[in-house]
């Protein structure tokens, strides 16, 4: 059975929910500024201070939304997880299926969007040694990969969704690992394109 996304980092207390759309905004300034600092320096050395500090805002507010780093982490797998199953969820609902080649490249570009965020997902689950919540993460995708693979290859055999599955989940790994403004971004990408069409179209 896989976990839904809010089943994913719910180790900590929760905060206050805001509200109103400055409560919204300050929320998202917050998440942003951890999504950066978590990133830049990891999750043991990063501070409630300096979370707030990089999103200008007050000490007690940052405690009044997060009590804790743990909160703010949470938070961060939780919105992600949301994410991705809302994203794929949204490709399995394509009226009509999506074609094989198409269904490669919405799938390319939909992990290149969440490259930040998985970046920062993964830094948080190994940080925190939380391979449980990874584990929750690759079932949920390997389940919604195995039905956009029987929406878009109905004679796939039912046999080989979970497989296939595995092997393009590994493929698209590879897109949320792409170095961010290197020289050979674009031309990557574009070899990721064509392996996974080649992959799905085979």
């Amino acid at each position: 059975m896989t976990a839904s996304p809010t089943d994913i980092g719910q180790g900590a207390a929760q905060g206050a929910i805001p509200k109103r759309e400055r409560g919204h905004a300050r929320v998202a300034a917050i998440l942003g500024a951890a999504t950066a600092l978590f990133l830049d320096k990891g999750y043991e050395a990063v501070t409630m201070t300096e979370i707030a500090a990089r999103s200008g805002t007050a000490i007690g507010s940052l405690y009044r939304f997060f009590p804790s780093k743990e909160s703010v982490a949470d938070a961060l797998l939780r919105t992600y997880a949301e994410r991705l199953a809302e994203g794929l969820a949204a490709l399995q609902a394509h009226t009509p299926p999506l074609a094989p080649a198409q269904l490669a490249d919405a799938l390319v570009d939909f992990m290149l969007d969440l490259r930040t965020q998985r970046s920062v997902a993964l830094a948080l689950i190994d940080g925190r040694g939380l391979e449980t919540s990874r584990q929750q993460l690759r079932e949920a995708m390997l389940a919604d990969l195995g039905k956009l693979l029987a929406a878009a290859l109905p004679a796939l055999e039912a046999a080989r969704r979970l497989p296939m599955a595995s092997a393009l989940l590994h493929l698209l790994k590879g897109v949320g690992q792409l170095p961010q403004g290197g020289p050979l971004e674009q031309a990557l990408l574009e070899e990721y394109r064509r392996l996974v069409r080649a992959y799905l179209t085979a």
